[in-house]
């Protein structure tokens, strides 16, 4: 029966090639007489960006109290659901290295898109806007209690056309201590050689070093794994909405997810004290509730942040909408006390994955018949 928890079994003894340790080492190393490094990990699709981070955010753990993970990557996102572009500040070693681990960000926008093609300005927008909180918050001389943070940022794996457009740019803007990029077999999809980044008379300091994607353990067998990008997005949602529910409860498989949501009570939300913007699309505003009836948003507080850019707290289903009482019925595994701030409903592409509406014995409960035009 389908897991929640995803198709791989937990693997903390990963195989770490010596060429990833060393990398890791040297940025850990060269940091005791630094600033705490900013560490960029680039490479393309597949090459194992992720893994890589998490090894570095362990060793650095090793060094640091605490370690800034600055994550940019909306499909396959390591702390939050997929959407997302945080800052989580990680303060515990992560056991198994084969999976990501949900965690609350210090700092999120919510993009409501899986990959940033549709929208690559306001994309860059929002890694901008992290990361000035970061240095705000973390790099401030002006504050005597201010030690620094390191900061490790992952990146996706688009690093061709205008993805590698918007590498270079975050590049630019973020100018980080040292890049990890790592090179995969097929030398056509890897990024160019050396700091391609770096206009030609660029006379700062930045630490590059290049490794090879761990493609065989010492046994020379393949630890290359296949993802299927959109299963892995849709058991990420599922474990984010499992936070719903008490770990007590016993809930392991999707049918069971399913059921629960179906039977969980929704919080109900005052119409009159929300707004609702769509991202990426218009929406006439005769149809604003049919669209966001049985959907995934993104929930924000339009008064922290930017306007263009307000913080958000996580995500919720809108599982009926009754515009005759003026009321959203909303699940969220959101505590009701940080729930209470939030003013702004923002509706991306992010999808109820398929399995959770298929709830046997009865209709779907996120497509609820009395949705009314909002006119």
């Amino acid at each position: 029966m389908a897991s929640i928890s995803g198709p791989e079994n937990p693997s903390p003894n990963i195989y770490i090639p010596p060429e990833w340790s060393d990398a890791a080492d040297a940025v850990a190393q060269a940091s005791v007489a630094s600033p705490p490094p900013i560490v960029l990990v680039c490479g393309a699709k597949n090459c194992g960006k992720s893994t890589f981070s998490r090894y570095l955010l362990n060793i650095l753990l090793h060094r640091y109290k605490k370690v800034g993970y600055l994550d940019t990557d909306v499909g396959q996102p390591e702390f939050s659901p997929p959407g997302f572009l945080s800052l989580t500040v990680v303060d515990e070693v992560t056991p198994d290295l084969t999976i990501p681990h949900l965690k609350t960000a210090e700092r999120c926008l919510f993009f409501g898109d899986v990959s940033s093609k549709r929208n690559p300005t306001t994309y860059l927008n929002c890694i901008c806007a992290l990361y000035d909180y970061y240095r705000k918050e973390y790099c401030n001389s002006d504050n005597s209690n201010n030690i620094g943070l390191p900061l490790v940022v992952n990146t996706p794996g688009w690093v061709k056309g205008i993805g590698y457009d918007i590498l270079v740019d975050m590049l630019k803007y973020i100018s980080p201590t040292h890049v990890v990029k790592i090179n995969i077999s097929a030398q056509s999809k890897n990024l160019p050689d050396g700091r391609f980044w770096l206009d030609e008379d660029y006379d700062g300091m930045v630490n590059l070093t290049e490794i090879s994607s761990a493609r065989q353990d010492s046994l020379n067998r393949s630890v290359l794994v296949q993802k299927d990008a959109r299963l892995l997005r849709d058991i990420r949602l599922m474990a984010y909405f499992r936070q719903c529910f008490s770990s007590n409860l016993n809930i392991s498989t999707i049918k069971e997810l399913a059921n629960a949501l179906a039977s969980h009570p929704p919080y109900e939300v005052p119409i009159s004290s929300i707004k609702i913007r769509h991202l990426h699309c218009q929406v006439p505003g005769t149809e604003i509730f049919y669209s966001l009836n049985g959907s995934i948003v993104g929930l924000a507080v339009s008064t922290e942040g930017s306007k263009d850019l307000p913080w958000c707290v996580g995500l919720g289903i809108v599982r009926s909408i009754d515009t005759l009482k003026g009321l959203l019925y909303v699940i969220t595994p959101v505590p009701q006390g940080t729930l209470e701030n939030v003013d702004l409903l923002l509706q991306g592409f992010i999808q109820i994955p398929t399995s959770l509406l298929q709830v046997q014995g009865s209709r779907s409960p996120y497509m609820s018949a009395n949705v009314l035009s909002s006119s």
